[in-house]
């Protein structure tokens, strides 16, 4: 079972999608299966993070743009990469540094996630993005 998600970013920021994925599922069979998500694109990445308190999403925002600022920060002069703006090649860092792929067991349709836990997309850019997520159920 595959399908594709885009998913419409709002600048830099996670974006939860664990409601449209859990949605997907409901049609999934029976019995064990394994999840993997992955992004379609080298600017933005995916995350098991916390779910109950946005402060979370707002501080690990806040701390890859401390760890990687845009490339016209004092700190960033040695990138050559430049030419698509400021916000580029940083947010190819960030997305190397963290997952573009995801694996969730499922269990009877249901994602085995724990307690607080929520899937997102972390968009890097900062313009506003449409961005696909493939999934795939097996």
């Amino acid at each position: 079972m595959q399908t594709t998600f885009s998913i419409a970013t709002h600048g830099p920021g996670l974006t939860e999608i664990t409601r449209e994925v859990a949605q997907w599922l409901t049609a999934a069979p029976s019995g064990p299966a394994l999840l993997t998500l992955m992004i379609r694109h080298t600017s933005a990445s995916l995350l098991i993070q916390e779910n109950a308190d946005p402060e979370v999403q707002t501080d690990l925002r806040e701390f890859f743009h401390r760890l990687v600022p845009p490339s016209d920060h004092p700190a960033m002069a040695y990138l050559t990469h430049t030419y698509e703006g400021p916000d580029d090649m940083p947010a190819h860092i960030k997305a190397a540094l963290l997952p573009v792929t995801l694996s969730i067991p499922v269990l009877d349709g249901t994602m085995r996630l724990g307690t607080w836990q929520g899937l997102y997309l972390f968009e890097h850019r900062t313009a506003r993005k449409t961005r696909e997520i493939i999934a795939h159920l097996a």
